[in-house]
């Protein structure tokens, strides 16, 4: 077979600019694995500059030459023709992330702020149209404009991650209409999806309910193909998602207990005492991890029954308290990881499932011996995090060791993005690691890489970190964004186009809800804002200070290391209020009766009054 390529094929080039010949129309693009490409202006490119949601189309085309600055990041989406020396590229379309070289539209300070609020627009309309806000109408699938399906069931974990985005979009926006979509969600889900287990002194969370007309049924176990007919883990964890959020703005102490009684719930029945670590599943009958109706899930643990409490509930948990017993289960989860799922010896990405005795399970349904890419850049994320709040060296080196070799395995080096699931092995022979199903690019998965670099920059100051980020950003702001329909895609093309069939056309679904998208809005102003930026931020509480413990509310906006932020103001009701403690995060509540809402002005401190 010939090597020589003979067709036209469209695909993206992203990178920074190292050269400009005019007169030629032709500038010299050098991609992150540090490959020149040969980009022709010939074609007549139409140019844009990279834009919010919520924001016009701006462009760029009459200003191309001025724009190609070296050093400046484009991505440029055109045609590869072939010719005898190899191939030409011929742009079509280029999107600059903004208008200076060092200029990155989404690290201006209100560039997340916007977004979520254009986001929770989406789905407030989506969910509850222009009526009141009323749950029962509520959807797990939702159509790529909006529409609802003719699917009547709500699943738990999709209401709580809807709860969850409307929380976030209040702590950074104060619109009261998010967070009643917050608080009604919270109130729903303890109503009509709430098991109090009054005997074993435990709260269960129904997977779901189906709606025919006015009739609800319930759905105790799983109607998820992987899960079916058992509890997993991570239904009950993600159940906590939502309120939990709502809990750090109104400190209703109903939540707090709902979540004490899940937490005795894994303790009791997800622990392995013996061998460490929490079980993937239990059988609803029994309650036993080990039962032989639960199939394939019997006796086994991965990443989501271990990792996902941290950053679905724990972590929030604890900034909402202060509570060392959350503390603790955060540094024992940490723990685990750190020396459980590395796996040098045979791939660079962690090991996710695992049999009671942490042997490896590489045989487990979808998953076999393959690497989820967004679950180990969302370890060395939060391994970051829980490093703030207890450092520890191990949790330092493994976070640092994935930032550092995940690139080149787990990212589009050629056009930018982050890959979804990968061979955990190479074939024997092969310089990478096969996909295994397809190249596309997952909106979540963006997240987590964003995140992650974000926060190891913040931390480390290593600029290879900070270059990371600065791309998996501009991927996902110029191509996630749904500007003629609103929110974000599910999946992309490895080119950026998005992929629109199936599941992955939807807006809502049993993976997509609001969730990632708003998390990613809310951390990424915290990061870029407060431990990259030095800009000041807005966070909005709205409790009832006769509920909060010692009337003192605690306003962390993540787990950031120890004194970067400091509060600047307060105000109660509009009005400015003094009493709060500035480097510990604490506002102390007036005594007075009904709520009050909270305005905390958040800054930077200094790194160099940081690090003294």
């Amino acid at each position: 077979m010939s090597d020589t390529v003979n067709f036209t094929f469209s695909d993206t080039i992203a990178g920074r600019v190292a050269g400009f010949d005019r007169e030629a129309r032709v500038f010299t693009l050098v991609t992150a694995d540090g490959r020149p490409f040969e980009v022709s202006l010939d074609g007549g490119p139409g140019a844009e500059l990279l834009h919010n949601l919520g924001e016009p189309y701006q462009d760029a085309s009459g200003h191309i030459d001025s724009l190609l600055e070296e050093g400046r990041y484009v991505l440029a989406y055109g045609i590869f023709y072939p010719r005898a020396d190899g191939l030409r590229f011929e742009a079509k379309r280029l999107i600059f992330t903004g208008r200076q070289t060092d200029d990155h539209r989404f690290e201006e300070a209100g560039w997340w702020i916007r977004q979520i609020r254009e986001i929770a627009a989406f789905y407030r309309r989506a969910q509850f149209g222009d009526g009141p806000i009323d749950f029962s109408q509520y959807r797990t699938e939702i159509r790529l404009s909006g529409d609802k399906t003719a699917s009547h069931i709500q699943e738990t974990d999709t209401i709580s991650r809807l709860v969850y985005g409307m929380a976030s979009a209040f702590l950074l926006t104060g619109d009261d209409e998010y967070l009643e979509i917050a608080e009604r969600g919270t109130e729903y889900l303890r109503e009509h999806m709430r098991f109090v287990d009054a005997d074993e002194n435990v709260v269960y969370w129904y997977h779901g309910l189906k709606v025919d007309g006015d009739v609800e049924t319930k759905l105790f176990t799983s109607e998820f193909s992987d899960d079916y007919d058992a509890l997993p883990a991570y239904e009950q964890i993600y159940a906590l998602a939502g309120p939990i959020q709502t809990y750090r703005i109104t400190g209703d102490p109903r939540i707090k207990a709902d979540a004490d009684a899940t937490i005795r719930l894994f303790d009791r029945f997800y622990l392995d005492p013996e061998h460490g670590g929490y079980y993937s599943h239990i059988d609803p009958i029994l309650l036993s991890p080990e039962h032989e109706s639960l199939g394939p899930n019997r006796a086994r643990k991965n990443w989501n029954s271990v990792g996902d409490h941290a950053p679905a509930y724990l972590i929030n948990l604890y900034l909402a308290t202060g509570e060392k017993t959350y503390a603790d289960m955060l540094e024992y989860t940490f723990d685990t990881i750190v020396e459980r799922f590395p796996d040098a010896d045979h791939s660079p990405f962690v090991q996710e499932r695992f049999h009671k005795d942490w042997s490896h399970d590489t045989t487990h349904g979808w998953q076999q011996n393959r690497a989820v890419v967004g679950h180990n850049l969302k370890i060395a994320w939060n391994l970051m995090r829980m490093h703030s709040l207890r450092p520890k060296e191990g949790y330092l080196e493994l976070a640092t060791s994935l930032g550092a070799t995940m690139p080149e395995w787990g990212a589009d080096r050629q056009r930018g993005g982050w890959y979804d699931v990968l061979e955990r092995v190479r074939a024997e022979g092969e310089d990478r690691h096969r996909f295994t199903w397809h190249d596309r690019k997952a909106w979540w998965q963006q997240e987590q890489a964003i995140l992650a670099y974000l926060i190891l920059h913040g931390t480390t100051g290593r600029t290879d970190f900070q270059g990371e980020a600065r791309d998996a950003q501009a991927f996902y702001n110029a191509f996630f964004l749904d500007h003629d329909e609103g929110a974000v895609y599910f999946n992309v093309l490895a080119n950026g186009l998005p992929y629109l069939l199936g599941v992955e056309r939807l807006k809502g679904s049993h993976s997509m809800s609001m969730y990632h998208s708003a998390e990613l809005c809310y951390l990424a102003a915290v990061y870029n804002n407060l431990l990259l930026g030095g800009s000041a931020m807005d966070f909005w509480f709205k409790p009832d200070p006769a509920l909060i413990e010692g009337r003192v509310l605690r306003v962390a906006p993540d787990l950031l290391p120890h004194g970067s932020v400091r509060i600047e103001s307060v105000e109660i009701e509009g009005e400015p209020h003094t009493g709060f403690d500035a480097e510990g995060l604490l506002v102390h509540l007036p005594e007075t009766s009904g709520r009050v809402k909270v305005k905390v002005r958040l800054a930077p401190v200094a790194r160099t009054e940081v690090t003294g």
